[in-house]
């Protein structure tokens, strides 16, 4: 579980409220029903109409992976492949088949390996699953990249609806701040979805997509290097690069 975007969400949403509660108005101030249909109901109907509906229908998947995933260690992978290196070493290449590897991509690499392929090969196999991988995240980043543009959007048209409601009953100047600040919530409303709500969301997602197409870039230059037949301290000092200089120190002294 990822606790720094529950951490995030809720102290963004906590200084909002201490706002509106210091600001004097009160919560049901900030409460209209139209706005929030205007909004909400607006959103979800120019997403649906922008994407295919199988992308949005799994977007709520996509989002509790910025909540629910586990964290990827870099160094674990390394230290996974350095051992695959030393079993094909001291025994063969084709050990490596009965060896049980939790990830499936680099269970898939090392069935490759074991198989005997050629490097290119396994090269070509590997980084479809990557490619394939990145193209699903790209689609669902995209589709909350929009959402960031259009929740705004939303609530400018509910400003918009509101003001004319509102001068239809300049004849009576005891309703136009009123008017006025029901109006302004649609605004309210759509600068929170894509501010506080979906933006964060999709640099979390955007991170956690370069995390794993680090960590399988780690698991196709650790295979091929023990397809080469490469020492596993040469294979360990190729795979250190991928690390940052004070977790490289680290291994060295381990």
């Amino acid at each position: 579980m990822d606790i720094s975007t529950i951490v995030g969400l809720i102290l963004a949403n906590v200084m909002m409220m201490m706002a509106i509660f210091l600001g004097g108005a009160g919560f049901g101030a900030y409460i209209d029903v139209p706005s929030v249909a205007i909004v909400i109901g607006g959103l979800a109907g120019v997403t649906i109409a922008k994407w295919p509906l199988e992308i949005t229908l799994s977007l709520s998947k996509v989002l509790l992976k910025t909540i629910f995933f586990k964290s990827l260690n870099h160094s674990v992978t390394i230290n996974e492949i350095i051992g695959l290196a030393e079993k094909a070493r001291r025994e063969s290449i084709f050990a490596l088949e009965k060896v049980e590897i939790d990830d499936p991509f680099t269970r898939k690499a090392a069935n490759l390996a074991a198989d005997n392929r050629p490097p290119e090969v396994i090269y070509a196999i590997l980084q479809m699953d990557v490619d394939s991988m990145e193209e699903r995240h790209k689609n669902a980043i995209s589709v909350i990249q929009e959402m960031i543009s259009d929740a705004p959007a939303m609530g400018m048209l509910g400003t918009l609806i509101g003001l004319v409601a509102m001068l239809q009953n300049l004849s009576d100047p005891a309703a136009i701040g009123p008017g006025m600040a029901v109006a302004l919530l649609t605004t309210f409303y759509g600068a929170y979805i894509a501010n506080i709500l979906a933006n964060p969301c999709k640099k979390k997602l955007e991170f956690r997509s370069n995390e794993e197409t680090k960590n399988m870039a780690i698991v196709i230059t650790g295979i091929l290097g023990i397809v080469a037949g490469e020492n596993p301290r040469l294979i360990r000092e190729k795979l250190d690069s991928f690390l940052p200089p004070s977790e490289r120190i680290r291994e060295e002294e381990e």
